[in-house]
């Protein structure tokens, strides 16, 4: 604990979110190992640490969408027809 009496920001929140955008995966993992260590110890970061995670599942959402445009354009065979 720091000697001012405020408590510290979680150096794993703040690793995660600066990860989310870098390599998603493990920002994703280490903000919520993160959130943990902060419900336990009381430490600031909570909010890096939640938005590390929905940084990621938007991440995800956006890579689904891109998966599923580029199919639909690169197989424009398995379309149905329109008549």
């Amino acid at each position: 604990m720091e000697q001012s009496g405020e408590l510290k920001t979680n150096t794993l929140a703040i690793v995660g979110f600066i990860l989310s955008f870098l390599i998603p995966i493990v920002g994703f993992i280490l903000c919520i190992i993160a959130l943990g260590q902060i419900k336990k110890t009381g430490e600031k970061g909570k909010g890096l640490a939640v938005a590390g995670i929905i940084l990621f599942g938007v991440l995800v959402l956006i890579a689904i969408i891109a998966a599923i445009v580029s199919f639909v354009v690169l197989n424009p065979g398995t379309q149905a027809p329109l008549h």
